[in-house]
């Protein structure tokens, strides 16, 4: 098992380049014999890998499994330490960062599933997670500031999730308020930020951040409640591994930056909401209100049909007509 993930590992680094099985058993300290079969063991676990006599070994630009090496490969140096954890399947890769974190797991934990079994969103919705189509990731962070600036870490998120999917696809993603990101009026990704409490002290003692993506996952595949509703970033065009250690990495960044405007002000520029109409729910009735604006602190400004204004800083809201969008 050791040896298989360390012919990966050397082929993820080598991207683009043939090594010859020579130069993996040097490498390594194995024989030859023992990089043929880490080879067609990783051909069994789904990677293709191109073998050319003379020339050696190299990932095809196509293969796209998941793994704890690729994405490592693909985090900048000062993230490369970062415990990673990726499974086949599991329950929620926020249910498991939050088991981690309660055992101590350090700050930049992160676990990431091929696909959820129960996949959470926020208010106790399912998300849908099928395998193998999408980037299912959890993120542990370890605060050490107030409760006023935790409120951004969703918003810093999904900063960061548009522009790891701006780079890996040159399309333009936009946030709908608070948590969801889409693509031509479908929704593409979903971030859950959750606390950890720390039950003797009371004091958050961590947060996780969760983020599902749909990468390839066909219409034909959704439940019919989501057919037309969500979408996808572009199967087949991109690398989950890619994507995965830039989510990463910008989630990382952004969280030391909480208190940086230019945080809120671009989360303002990817908004959906500005200038629409909107549904929410208050004190059990459905009422109509126009986003006037977010705040400083990514609260929603609306103003209700009576004139009255609200800041709504929680809850779920239903998007309606369109009045003005910015287009970039």
């Amino acid at each position: 098992m050791q040896t298989k993930k360390d012919v990966l590992g050397v082929l993820e680094n080598e991207r683009g380049r043939y090594v010859s099985g020579q130069e993996l058993a040097s490498a390594l300290d194995i024989s030859r014999t023992a990089v043929w079969k880490a080879v067609k063991a990783l051909e069994a676990d789904g990677h293709k890998i191109l073998a050319v006599p003379s020339k050696g070994y190299r990932l095809d630009a196509h293969s796209d499994v998941l793994s704890e090496e690729g994405i490592r490969a693909a985090l900048p140096e000062k993230y490369r330490s970062s415990p990673i954890s990726v499974f086949g399947t599991l329950d929620s890769t926020n249910t498991q960062a939050k088991k981690l974190a309660l055992d101590k797991a350090r700050h930049g934990t992160l676990i990431f599933a091929e696909g959820q079994s129960a996949g959470r969103g926020r208010c106790g919705r399912s998300f849908f997670s099928p395998s193998n189509t999408g980037l299912y990731m959890s993120v542990i962070l370890r605060p050490e500031r107030g409760m006023s600036e935790l409120q951004m870490i969703t918003v810093a998120a999904a900063v960061a999730v548009c522009r790891a999917i701006e780079k890996q696809t040159d399309q333009i993603p936009r946030i709908k308020w608070v948590n969801d990101i889409y693509l031509n009026g479908k929704k593409v990704c979903g971030i859950l930020t959750e606390a950890v409490t720390d039950f003797e002290s009371g004091g958050i003692e961590s947060i996780v951040v969760g983020v599902g993506v749909n990468c390839a996952t066909s219409e034909d595949m959704l439940p019919e409640e989501l057919r037309g509703v969500a979408g996808s970033i572009g199967g087949g065009t991109i690398s989950r591994n890619r994507l995965a250690a830039d989510i990463a990495e910008g989630i990382l960044d952004t969280f030391g930056k909480l208190g940086d405007k230019a945080i809120i002000e671009e989360y303002r520029e990817r908004s959906l909401m500005c200038g629409r109409e909107i549904s929410f729910v208050r004190a059990g009735e459905t009422v109509l209100a126009d986003v006037t604006g977010i705040n400083d602190v990514g609260n929603l400004l609306v103003r209700l049909k009576s004139g009255e204004e609200l800041v709504l800083n929680s809850g779920e809201v239903s998007l309606g007509y369109l009045k003005e969008e910015k287009r970039t």
